[in-house]
């Protein structure tokens, strides 16, 4: 059952027998083809595909895989074939103006509607002045003014003639009009108008109430004369207005009448015009009456217009397919538009030519992508957003509006039917935990689109790898690549990846790393990038980065962190482990030590007692509780006390990759046999003895062998792995230098039987009778002490 250590060549696997014939990367052909996305893709042609709403798409996958760039690559390629959408504009409501109307054109026609409209007004400006001061206008217009005159003149004409037959005389005073008797062509004072007889007072009295009767008469009738002379004046305006607004929206009917909504816009437009034709006449105090804007008329103003201009929301006039729109904001103003606000003399003021448009008007008719977690943790922005693809419109309204919040009048701009297909991008927990928590989404996000981190390696899978890491330079105009140089990526990638049989696929790793070989590359005042700038950038990316592994390395070789790398000891080994900080992972050695004594078989974890312990540590302990009772229990009770501990451990400690080497050094104190302290282990077990694979096995092996390289390499060091861990290895080229120089080992084992052999240096059989022996004299003292002291000494804590 011995293990010999691993073989260079499974330490560092040579990759370059994977990759194509060529120099460097220009004699790459082109290629468009996605590497290892096959299902990923289907899924995206499904859902770009599929003529339902409810298909949008959920595309998930780890940041840098491509996620976002690919996703926006394929729709816009399958977007360039589809029709391109109508275009929107709001415009005017004259009906209720606080509601203004959206109307949809063909392609292109919502910027011609706008310059048509603004080119009316224009031209209106100016002809309809012109045909207000024609003579023509002025003659008919004074016509009708005479004629009110007239008819005027005529009534007070009358009423001064009959009075005069009865000799009073009608007068014009500040107070209005007044009755005189006259005598002798001369109006009667009041002191002879007193002398008369009062029979001649009276029939003067009862003439003069006759005629101030008929006066009222005539008064009453003034205001509907005047309103008549008005409505005269108006109609004269409205037939002579009629000619110019009719001529001059002609070529607008010509263009747009046959378009149903448009035709009513522009019956209502025509309508409004001649209403308010006094709007494009200048005042001319000059000519007194002959304005017809009346009194108080004012100037024309460019804000009297508005209400005839039109907005544009939507305008696909730039070019030809459906739209891909990406947003990075996605706030509820920026997802459904909004309706701004100007300040006029103190107070905010709006109408429809402030309506801005949003992402979903932008993209509707075709495609919008949004980061899941920026909708998801804007507020009001999710429910808006699956209120908008439920209803299948979009309404403009504030959040605050939506939830009642506000009661004062502001716009209500008509909906927008919404064609569009959403897709959210985002990580695998995000879409589980929608999935599981929101009743819509599964209803509103039916396909996955799931972007894998890896690869499995094959020639094709090489070949497709090399032409992206030649597109990528191309793409960015970098320096092509050695074959020597796409070689070490290509281990790089594996390396990433965790497994040599296997490529990654974060390919925004991988750019960053061709990018920053290209840096180097230049500061080497080389033209092409060679595998030594490669090598270069990878370990400046380390050494920016590694500033808390060399504080920790630090530690160990200055024996403020107990770590043995010669020598034996019974009940102590060496662990691993590994530390995430974001890109950057490094491997560290840990001291294990296990204590035993009587007891009634129990395994105390120390981490779990202090809650330092996660829970798949403590899973992890039991097992191997497991393991000692199936291996020496079975056929007498086991009754020790054991406690194991990381030493030196002040953080928490999760995860089940060290309790092989518990169970190593749980063996060893209760056997009594030393374990090499050259050696570090890592690897979790089963109940059967079974050594399993962990993660993080190339960091874990390089952080022993830094340890033991900084103190002297002996050739007995070494680290043990789990037999399933060997096709992940892709070591640092000095720890494969080490290993040829058979100045370091690295052995992969299957059980705890090879693994234990390692340790001690004798048969797993020799090691597991002292252990059996050792067990058999705890269960007699046991019985002579009785189980109430075994249950007691159970029952006391470590002390620290």
């Amino acid at each position: 059952m011995t293990v010999e250590p691993l073989r260079t060549d499974a330490l560092r696997p040579d990759l370059s027998a994977f990759l194509p014939a060529f120099e460097t990367t220009e004699e790459i052909p082109e290629s468009k083809e996605v590497v290892g996305q096959e299902r990923a893709l289907a899924a995206i042609e499904f859902g770009a595909g599929m003529d339902h709403f409810a298909y949008n798409m959920f595309v998930m996958g780890p940041p840098g895989s491509g996620r976002h760039s690919v996703t926006q690559r394929l729709l816009r390629e399958k977007a360039a074939d589809e029709p391109t959408p109508q275009d929107w504009v709001y415009v005017h409501n004259f009906q209720d103006t606080h509601k203004p109307n959206a109307i949809e054109l063909p392609t292109g026609q919502g910027a011609k509607l706008k310059a048509a409209m603004e080119g009316l007004i224009e031209e209106l400006r100016s002809s309809i002045p012109a045909v207000f001061e024609s003579e023509e206008y002025r003659t008919r217009r004074n016509a009708i003014q005479s004629e009110f005159d007239q008819k005027h003149e005529n009534q007070f004409e009358a009423l001064r003639a009959k009075a005069a037959e009865k000799d009073i005389v009608m007068m014009q005073t500040p107070h209005g009009f007044a009755f005189a008797p006259v005598r002798d062509g001369e109006v009667m004072r009041p002191e002879a108008f007193q002398q008369l007889s009062d029979e001649e007072r009276q029939e003067i009295q009862k003439a003069t109430e006759a005629l101030q009767e008929e006066l009222r008469a005539i008064m009453q009738n003034l205001p509907q004369w005047e309103k008549t002379r008005r409505d005269a004046i108006r109609g004269l305006n409205r037939e002579v207005a009629m000619y110019s607004i009719g001529h001059a929206m002609e070529d607008v009917r010509i263009a747009f009448g046959a378009l149903p909504e448009c035709a009513d816009y522009l019956d209502a437009v025509q309508a409004d015009l001649l209403e308010n034709v006094q709007l494009f006449i200048v005042p001319d105090e000059a000519a007194g009456a002959m304005n017809p804007m009346g009194q108080g008329a004012t100037a024309p103003n460019a804000d009297n217009f508005r209400r005839y201009a039109v907005n544009v929301i939507v305008d696909h006039s730039n070019g030809p397919g459906a739209p891909v729109i990406t947003e990075d904001s996605p706030t509820v103003p920026r997802l459904i538009g909004r309706s701004e606000h100007v300040a006029v003399f103190g107070a905010l003021m709006t109408d429809f030519m402030l309506i801005k448009p949003g992402a979903l008007h932008q993209a509707n008719g075709g495609y919008l992508i949004i980061d899941a977690i920026r909708v998801l943790t804007q507020p009001f922005a999710w429910d808006t957003l699956k209120r908008a693809l439920r209803s299948r419109e979009i309404r403009i309204e504030a959040p605050a509006e939506s939830m009642g919040f506000v009661s004062t009048m502001s716009l209500e701009p008509e909906p927008i039917p919404l064609e569009v297909r959403v897709v959210l991008v985002g990580e695998r927990q995000h879409y589980y935990l929608l999935s599981q928590l929101d009743p819509d989404f599964t209803n509103l996000f039916k396909v996955a689109v799931d972007f894998s981190e890896d690869t499995e390696l094959t020639l094709g899978s090489a070949q497709q790898y090399v032409a992206m890491i030649g597109g990528i330079i191309r793409q960015q105009d970098l320096k092509p690549m050695t074959h020597a140089g796409v070689g070490l990526l290509l281990n790089t990638s594996a390396r990433i990846a965790e497994d040599a049989e296997r490529l990654t696929l974060l390919t925004g790793r991988m750019a960053d790393l061709i990018r920053e070989a290209d840096y180097w590359a230049t500061r080497n005042d080389r033209s092409i990038i060679e595998a030594v700038d490669v090598r270069q950038a990878i370990e400046a990316q380390e050494h920016r980065a590694d500033r808390l592994r060399h504080r920790a390395f630090e530690s160990i070789t200055r024996d403020i962190m107990l770590i043995d790398t010669d020598g034996e000891k019974a009940g102590q080994v060496n662990g691993l482990s590994v530390l995430d900080l974001g890109n950057f992972r490094f491997g560290r050695p840990t001291r294990i030590t296990a204590r035993i004594g009587l007891g009634s078989g129990k395994v105390l974890d120390i981490e779990r007692e202090v809650e330092l312990g996660g829970p798949l540590h403590s899973k992890g302990v039991l097992i191997l509780s497991g393991y000692l009772n199936a291996m020496f229990g079975s056929e007498i009770p086991l009754s020790l006390s054991a406690s194991l501990v990381f030493e030196q451990s002040y953080a928490g400690v999760d995860g089940d990759s060290a309790s092989s080497a518990e169970l190593y050094a749980l063996l060893s104190a209760i056997s009594g046999v030393p374990l090499r302290q050259s050696l570090a282990v890592t690897g979790s077990v089963n109940q059967n003895g079974v050594v399993q694979a962990i993660g993080g096995v190339n960091e874990k092996v390089e952080g022993f062998f830094d340890v033991c390289n900084a103190r002297g390499l002996t050739g007995r060091q070494g680290v043990l792995i789990p037999q399933s861990n060997v096709k992940h290895l892709m070591l640092r080229q000095d720890v494969v230098d080490a290993v040829a120089a058979e100045r370091f080992n690295v052995y992969g084992v299957g059980s705890i039987e090879q693994g234990i052999e390692l340790l001690t240096g004798a048969p797993a059989a020799t090691v597991f009778e002292k252990t059996e022996a050792r067990l058999k004299e705890l269960a007699a003292i046991r019985r002579k002490f009785g189980p109430q002291a075994d249950a007691e000494k159970d029952d006391r804590k470590p002390q620290p």
